[in-house]
């Protein structure tokens, strides 16, 4: 392997995570909201997840730039690098703390990292790896002899859309399920154009949108001072498209990844696949196995949808498990309007 990471990747340098508080268990959030816990741990799957909200008065207690923030201090501690290594932020977020300034200056400005580009993408759980593909054209295009390091972050705040006043027993479950399948939580990876002593390699990461004609299976609102009072809800979900879409995007990304990389699917010793619900993942695990011997790399039964940390905790995860030469895939499925996206790891030999 030559001192480049690779043509189209990087050096996987360090990652680092973060959720808010303890974990919140079924039979805790099912007395929060009148719902019985074990309908919780049959339809959806998930045994625990992180609030950043006090559950029992629904006052914030962490941002979305605090677990950004604590998520890349971890990963670039992971690497061994500082500030001052840093050439570029890309932060991706569906629920930013504000429209501006953007989550991604505000996380820089609390590291100490000044006068390089800072970027922020908004998408759903597909933003994750959008940030990496970016990261890995910025770090590909860099001069010799700038800064090494890449940071990437991905995180999402759910449970500020989650009214806490009201009467779930009167909501339709098409509304209560939002209360039971996310998360919040953060993570990070330090990139790094060389490829030294670093544990992998990100290979590849790529996205598609993939619904042409097809609408929207997940709308998130933002309200304005005009319209803030407006009674649509914050965040609607075609559960039933979802479903139906999902496994078959995930497959399309699966196949469509191992032929960009050359890698036969044989070859794989993991897959990350997307991370919807405890219940869903299941599914989609079992349709795109196929027979196949690879381990399943997955959190979301115990974090919870936290959207775009969830690639950041699926990869802290699997580095640990990943043997020299190693090879894994991950996916990532966004129901907005229906994006599919994945990438490629293999660990260095």
């Amino acid at each position: 392997m030559s001192d480049r990471a690779g043509r189209g990747g990087a050096a996987i340098a360090g990652v680092g995570s973060a959720l808010p508080g303890d974990p919140v268990d079924n039979i805790t959030l099912g007395e929060r909201l009148g719902v019985a816990p074990e309908w919780i741990e049959t339809f959806i799957g998930t045994r625990t997840r992180h609030f950043s909200l006090d559950l029992a008065d629904g006052r914030p207690r962490w941002s979305l730039e605090d677990l950004c923030a604590e998520a890349a201090d971890r990963a670039l501690a992971d690497a061994g690098a500082d500030a001052d290594d840093v050439a570029f932020v890309v932060l991706a977020t569906a629920t930013p703390d504000a429209l501006m300034p953007t989550t991604a200056a505000m996380v820089a400005d609390r590291l100490g990292i000044d006068q390089v580009p800072v970027y922020q993408l908004q998408s759903g759980c597909s933003g994750a790896v959008q940030a990496m593909a970016f990261a890995s054209s910025l770090l590909a295009a860099a001069e010799r002899g700038s800064r090494p390091v890449g940071l990437v972050v991905g995180g999402d705040v759910c449970s500020k859309h989650l009214d806490l006043k009201q009467d779930f027993r009167a909501l339709p479950p098409a509304q209560l399920v939002n209360y039971v399948l996310f998360g919040d939580g953060a993570g990070a990876l330090a990139l790094s154009r060389t490829a030294g002593t670093h544990r992998a390699r990100l290979v590849r990461a790529e996205h598609r949108i993939g619904g042409l004609g097809r609408a929207p299976g997940q709308r998130v609102e933002w309200f304005g001072q005009a319209d803030r009072h407006s009674d649509r809800p914050a965040v609607t979900e075609d559960y039933k498209a979802v479903e139906r879409q999902v496994p078959v995007l995930a497959h399309e990304m699966l196949r469509t990844l191992c032929d960009r990389v050359a890698w036969p699917a044989t070859t794989l010793a993991h897959v990350l696949p997307p991370q919807l619900g405890g219940r869903m993942t299941e599914r989609i695990t079992r349709g795109l196995r196929q027979g196949l011997e690879w381990e399943e790399v997955s959190c979301v039964a115990e974090t919870g949808n936290n959207g775009n940390a969830l690639a950041f905790l699926q990869l802290e995860r699997l580095l640990p498990r990943l043997r020299a030469g190693g090879r894994a895939v991950g996916i990532a499925i966004e129901s907005s309007k229906w994006i599919k996206a994945g990438f490629a790891v293999e660990a260095t030999p």
